[in-house]
């Protein structure tokens, strides 16, 4: 069971890292705790399954990143795990993950790059073509960005 502190250290928590160089000392002085006793507390909910993802949410528009593409790859069956890591490997690939494939739809391996313009997201999609060798791939570009949000718990 939660506490009355748990719940409000998520709560804290869920409205983001405050922008400062020491973000959790600052949330810490909010909730009347120390710096050492809210990350043992956040290490803790993690251990526990409490905190299932604890990660930034990057708004790569607002970033100057513009073009944003899928790469989606037809890459045979025997080689998606050995692709997958070479691709997942370059700084640019944000993500990249194995889907099934889907009548009509021969991609199975799909990365996600960033960048300022559709001729770069294009040149990093060669550049790993070239360096797995799979050729049969598409970029799908995204027109907006969508609303990012969480689940928000106990407000």
């Amino acid at each position: 069971m939660l506490t009355e502190q748990d719940k409000k250290i998520i709560r804290a928590l869920q409205n983001g890292l405050p922008l400062v160089t020491r973000p959790y000392q600052s949330i810490a002085e909010e909730l009347e705790m120390t710096e050492d006793e809210l990350v043992e507390k956040i290490r803790s909910f993690i251990t526990d399954g409490k905190i299932r993802r604890f990660g930034a949410t990057v708004r790569h528009f607002e970033l100057g990143f513009v073009a944003n593409a899928m790469v989606v790859w037809d890459v045979p069956e025997e080689k998606v795990s050995e692709t997958g890591r070479i691709m997942a490997g370059f700084k640019e690939v944000t993500h990249c993950y194995r889907r099934p494939r889907r009548p009509g739809w021969p991609y199975n391996l799909f990365t996600v790059v960033h960048g300022q313009s559709r001729e770069y997201c294009a040149g990093i999609a060669k550049r790993l073509s070239r360096a797995t060798g799979v050729t049969n791939y598409s970029l799908l570009y995204s027109t907006a960005e969508l609303k990012k949000s969480s689940m928000r718990y106990f407000e």
